[in-house]
């Protein structure tokens, strides 16, 4: 599937919540000519925010052989080498520095895009000067377990953003066939990345677009008995990709990303029968469970030059099928998910149009 990069970067701006209406423009979304350049290019232009505040600084623990002590005395280090034969004392303390790990993180990401060899020449070097600028910020080899360990607060949220670049700068380097450098694989053929980060952009962009409704992924619990309690335990957990609910109404989303919507052959093409199912079951839970609402659902795909708008009523409920053409301009994708959330017809037209 083919996207393009302004699009793809809305996409991630609403999945890791940092949108802003008037931020695309001015990191050079429509300048750029493809994702690895558009990333190169927000990341270069935040450190270089972050460098004329200042870095962040935190506090690391150091340990250090000083004549004058200070912090906390390491006696049994003392002993061991005997430092105090020498007139030295060997001391624990907090040393305030910029030498943190999201600074590291953001360095070796700078060096890491700095030899992409899918990255223009010139904003290369610009990668590289801005990581030679961050003097005292050691460079550390990037694993996936130190996103999850970088901490931040309200006073470094700068950092937020940033640090979603990272990881997915991260994720999506590989290195290159002679071994000097990393080429960009495409997240738009990862089918499970992009599904996850599809479903977390719909739920965030319903939530913050969608007046009067709230958007989340819910946890719904089982109307199941057995004979053996114990046997509860191994159903599978049931999640909602997105549960929208405003007074009465509820709807059960589901975000699915997938190369081909329909399945079967060419001229017998159907709805993928096992997303039909899970959301059939989530609905019918839901109806179970809140009887008085107004319940329905609703399955997106994106897809590029494509449009399809199925209604139908399953188990009394209605259901829509629809896909979102991430191919057109953004104020029409952000008209059209809107429009989708409006009460699904009765079934009175089935239309597939293949645009290509």
């Amino acid at each position: 599937m083919t996207i393009p990069v302004r699009n793809i970067y809305y996409l991630l701006l609403y999945a890791w919540g940092h949108f802003k209406s008037s931020g695309v423009i001015d990191v050079g979304a429509d300048q750029s000519p493809d994702l690895p350049n558009l990333l190169s290019k927000v990341l270069n232009d935040g450190t270089h925010r972050l460098l004329r505040r200042g870095l962040d600084r935190g506090y690391v623990e150091v340990t250090e052989e000083t004549r004058s002590p200070r912090g906390k005395l390491r006696l049994d280090v003392m002993t061991k080498q005997q430092t105090m034969l020498r007139g030295f004392a060997v001391c624990d303390l907090d040393e305030l520095t910029a030498d943190v790990l999201h600074n590291q993180v953001l360095k070796a990401s700078l060096l890491s895009l700095g030899a992409c060899a899918d990255v223009e020449k010139s904003l290369r070097h610009e990668l590289m000067t801005s990581a030679r600028r961050m003097a005292g910020v050691s460079s550390i080899r990037l694993s996936n377990d130190l996103f999850h360990r970088v901490q931040l607060s309200r006073n470094t949220s700068q950092y937020g953003l940033l640090m979603r670049v990272c990881e997915l700068v991260f994720h999506t380097l590989l290195p290159d066939a002679k071994g000097g450098g990393s080429k960009f694989r495409s997240i738009l053929e990862d089918e499970t990345r992009m599904s996850a980060l599809f479903e977390d952009f719909l739920r965030n962009f319903y939530r913050s677009e969608l007046s009067g409704y709230s958007a989340a992924s819910e946890i719904m619990p089982w109307f199941a008995h057995a004979d053996d309690e114990a046997d509860l335990a191994y159903l599978p957990i049931m999640k909602t990709d997105i549960s929208l609910r405003s007074g009465a109404r509820t709807i059960v989303a589901d975000a699915k990303y997938y190369k081909e919507v329909l399945a079967g052959g060419r001229y017998d093409l159907k709805v993928r029968s096992d997303h039909l199912y899970q959301l059939s079951t989530y609905l019918a839970h839901v109806r179970k469970k809140e009887p008085g609402q107004e319940v329905s659902g609703l399955l997106i795909y994106p897809t590029k030059d494509q449009s399809l708008r199925l209604n139908y009523r399953l188990l009394e409920m209605p259901v829509k099928i629809a896909t979102i053409d991430l191919g057109a301009e953004w104020p029409e994708i952000h008209a059209e998910l809107i429009e989708l959330i409006e009460p699904v017809a009765e079934p009175t037209s089935v239309k597939f149009d293949h645009m290509a």
